[in-house]
C-alpha cells in the first residue's frame, strides 16, 4: 500500500512538470496568427505625365510652284511624284507657241524653288501653263512631314512647342519626334484644336498614313504601390494597409500609372504596407500575417 502511495505521487510531480514547461509553439517559435497576405511597402517613385494622340501624315511646309508668265505651253515634264529635287532643279520645260524659227526667248524652264519631295503633279505636256490655274507641281518642302492631330481643349491646354515626343507608324515603327505647333483656337462645335508633331524626313514614311505619337508633358514623383492594390467602389479608390497585424482600409486619391504601378497623391506615406492584391475578402480588423513575393513574412 505504502508503495502504491509513493507511485501515485511522483506522477502527479511528473505531470505537473509537464503541464508548466513551456510549449514549442509558444513565443518567438509559435506560427504567425492571422490569414497570409502578399503585402509591399510604399515608396517613392517618378512619373512621366504622357499624352497619347492620333493623326495623320501631313507636310510640315508645302510649296505651290506655278509659271511666272501666261501663254506658254508644257513640252516637256522632267519629275513625277516621289522624286526628290533640289532647289533650281528645271522641273518642266515651257515653249510658247506660234514662236518664229530660232527665237531665242521661245523656251524656258520651270524651276524648284526649295529642295524638297514632289507631292503632286498637275502638268501634262501639251497643256497650257497658267497661274491661274492648278498649280503645276507641290513639292514638301525638304521632305519634312508631321503629325496632325485634333486634341481636346482640355488636353491641348497641356501641350506647348518643344515637347519631346515618339511617333509609332505602322509599317516603320517608332520614330523620335517634338512638338512643332500648337494651335490657339478651339473649334467651338467639335471643342478640339490641332497639335503638329514634327518627325521629319524619312523616305518610308507616306503622307495620308496614319500615326500615333505619344508626348512626354512633364514628371511627377510621389509614393508609388502596384495597381492590384487598390480597390474603387462608390466612395472612390481605396488600400487596405497592414498595421499591427491587422487589416485598415483607407481612401486614397490616385494619380498617374505607369509600368503596373499608381502614383498615390493622398491617403498613404512611404513605407505604409499594403496588401498587394486587395480584395473583398478582407474586412476592417481582419488579422493577417503580411508576407512578400517570396513568402517571406515581414
Amino acid at each position: 500500500m505504502q508503495t502504491l502511495f509513493t507511485f501515485g505521487r511522483c506522477l502527479i510531480g511528473a505531470l505537473s512538470i509537464f503541464a508548466l514547461a513551456p510549449s514549442p509553439l509558444s513565443g518567438a517559435e509559435s506560427a504567425p496568427p492571422g490569414t497570409a497576405v502578399t503585402a509591399t511597402k510604399a515608396k517613392n517613385a517618378c512619373f512621366a505625365d504622357i499624352l497619347a494622340v492620333t493623326g495623320v501624315l501631313v507636310p510640315r511646309s508645302e510649296v505651290l510652284v506655278r509659271p511666272d508668265q501666261e501663254g506658254w505651253q508644257i513640252s516637256q515634264v522632267s519629275v513625277d511624284v516621289g522624286d526628290s529635287v533640289k532647289s533650281g532643279q528645271p522641273l518642266a520645260q515651257l515653249a510658247r507657241p506660234n514662236a518664229p524659227p530660232g527665237a531665242t526667248n521661245a523656251i524656258t524652264s520651270v524651276p524648284a524653288p526649295v529642295t524638297g519631295v514632289i507631292l503632286r503633279r498637275a502638268a501634262v505636256v501639251g497643256t497650257m501653263a497658267s497661274a491661274r490655274a492648278e498649280p503645276l507641281f507641290a513639292i514638301i518642302a525638304q521632305g519634312d512631314l508631321e503629325v496632325s492631330a485634333e486634341v481636346s481643349a482640355k488636353n491641348l491646354a497641356g501641350l506647348s512647342p518643344g515637347q519631346v515626343a515618339k511617333v509609332k507608324v505602322i509599317g516603320v515603327g517608332e520614330l523620335p519626334g517634338w512638338v512643332r505647333f500648337v494651335s490657339p483656337t478651339i473649334d467651338p462645335t467639335t471643342q478640339q484644336g490641332e497639335a503638329r508633331i514634327f518627325v521629319g524626313a524619312n523616305p518610308a514614311l507616306r503622307v495620308g498614313t496614319f500615326a500615333r505619337a505619344t508626348v512626354t508633358l512633364g514628371q511627377s514623383c510621389g509614393i508609388a504601390i502596384p495597381l492590384s492594390a487598390v480597390l474603387y467602389g462608390r466612395e472612390g479608390a481605396v488600400v487596405q494597409v497592414v498595421r499591427g497585424q491587422r487589416v485598415e482600409t483607407r481612401a486614397v486619391t490616385t494619380g498617374l500609372t505607369s509600368d503596373g504601378k499608381v502614383q498615390i497623391t493622398k491617403g498613404l506615406a512611404e513605407g505604409d504596407t499594403v496588401v498587394m492584391r486587395a480584395g473583398a475578402f478582407l474586412r476592417d480588423g481582419d488579422r493577417v500575417r503580411p508576407v512578400d513575393d517570396a513568402g517571406a513574412s515581414r
